[in-house]
């Protein structure tokens, strides 16, 4: 990255495999934090569009069964296809209402039809990244590492408070077993050390899904309707080729790129470094490539996920070989419903108090970036507070851009891409300080330090 080491003190690095039963814990720890999430998308848009138990228990398992696969050959990549790198692949959020909306009015059809085509645009940015790549320096990825962490801060406090929409949202029972989970994870990663520290999250969830056990509030009613087998089956759904699905997916998926850019970039950050471009390629091919044959079976489009970013820079784990197991216990659960089942009863809060850390956790990379390459001086800081404000404001004030036509708030109204765009356009058209101009500033700085405040303040009246 730049002559100042940025690492985090790893305990685990790339290609170390830690023994194979620590292995296994740190591999389902990955698991944990995003397979509720990851198969959320498939619930919420199952029941959106009308579909019957039988079907959605099948978008279900297709998540997790592409999701296990992706994860696979991100850490143990086929020829270009694949960064080598720990990156957890699930289903994003960002898809859910564009599969609602088109799945209500056209059918589940032309969503996977459209997901067929439209997931290729990855492939596109990918295989060209090496062009595009000056657009994406430490300062702008930087950013969009920053933005993933920020945005998705109130996704971490719905947790927290039982889940977006629950009946009883903000009840004490829910935020007591979050500030359970908080305190047993953030306490065993500063004060323990080995292998305690490491599966910090993963103890944190469990002391906290047995607390909820202990007080009633684990609903296992879904164990018992789950099947023990399920085996995936092509186009289930069947295809239709829509342009206006098609374009909107396509839009989504310049969105997802953007985010998996800089989700790897906050991976390869914990070792202080930059990715390649392979890295980046690689990354991306998987995004495009498993998620246009994942439609071919009814999986919703994967993307890299970003808590599990925020987990390798909170346990300081990189083996790709943990996250190796991840993907083989996402595959092994898309075959067990019943197994798969049980790990979708941990309650909201307990995930809440981990995922909110790990969100944490990522925005802290992205201001690590920063500061490790850019100096923070007037036009870089006002990048960044420019960048910064107008993705938080669109992603928490939509209503204001409720004059712009409908597809134009596909991009505008989505904080990563808002950051992203405003990022890249104030970097690419304002001039960085010359030579002389740092100089200059740096005499300044030092005369500044030998006449005194007084002296300053008087300078700058």
């Amino acid at each position: 990255m730049s002559e100042r080491d940025g690492s985090i003190d790893l305990a685990y690095e790339l290609e170390e495999k830690p023994p194979a039963a620590e292995a296994i814990f740190l591999g389902i720890q990955h698991v944990a934090a995003m397979i509720v999430p990851a198969t959320a998308v498939a619930l919420i848009v199952g029941g959106g569009v009308g579909a019957g138990t039988a079907d959605t228990s099948f978008l279900v398992q297709m998540v997790l069964v592409f999701s296990g696969i992706a994860t696979l050959v991100q850490v143990f990549p086929i020829g270009p296809v694949g960064a080598r790198l720990p990156i957890v692949m699930g289903t994003s959020f960002a898809f859910v209402g564009a599969a609602i909306a088109i799945g209500t009015q056209y059918g589940l059809d032309a969503v996977f039809g459209a997901i067929l085509v439209a997931a290729l645009v990855e492939v596109l940015i990918g295989w060209q990244f090496k062009r595009v790549k000056r657009f994406f320096p430490p300062l702008v990825t930087g950013l969009i590492v920053m933005i993933i962490g920020l945005y998705l801060v109130p996704v971490g406090m719905d947790y927290i408070a039982g889940g977006a929409g629950a009946a009883d949202y903000g009840a004490l029972h829910h935020l007591g077993l979050a500030l359970l989970v908080i305190a047993v994870t953030v306490g065993l990663n500063l004060f323990t050390s080995g292998s305690l520290r490491v599966l910090s999250i993963l103890i944190g969830i469990t002391v906290g899904y047995v607390a909820a056990i202990a007080a009633g509030v684990v609903d296992f009613s879904a164990v018992g309707q789950a099947s023990w087998f399920a085996v995936p089956v092509p186009g289930k759904f069947g295809f239709s080729f829509e342009p206006v699905p098609i374009l909107t997916f396509t839009a989504i998926h310049i969105t997802a790129a953007i985010e998996s850019i800089g989700d790897i970039t906050g991976i390869t950050a914990a070792e202080g470094r930059n990715p390649t471009d392979d890295e980046i390629s690689g990354g991306l091919f998987v995004d495009g490539i498993g998620s246009s044959i994942g439609a071919l079976f009814g999986a919703f489009p994967l993307t890299t996920f970003s808590q599990n970013v925020g987990l390798i820079n909170f346990t300081g784990v990189m083996s790709r070989y943990v996250v190796g197991v991840s993907g083989a216990v996402l595959l092994l659960l898309g075959f067990i419903p019943k197994v798969s089942a049980v790990v979708t009863t941990i309650p909201s809060a307990v995930l809440g108090g981990a995922v909110l850390i790990m969100f944490g956790m990522i925005m802290s990379s992205g201001i690590r970036l920063i500061f490790l390459n850019e100096r923070m001086n007037r036009r870089n800081m006002v990048i960044i507070a420019t960048s910064i404000t107008l993705g938080l404001g669109v992603e928490f004030r939509p209503e204001a851009l409720s004059g712009l036509p409908d597809r134009a708030t596909i991009f505008f109204g989505n904080a990563i891409i808002m950051t992203a765009i405003s990022a890249i356009v104030l970097n690419t058209l304002v001039p960085r300080e010359t030579e002389s101009d740092i100089e200059d500033a740096d005499t300044t700085g030092d005369l500044n330090e030998e006449l005194g405040p007084d002296a300053v303040a008087s300078n700058e009246d």
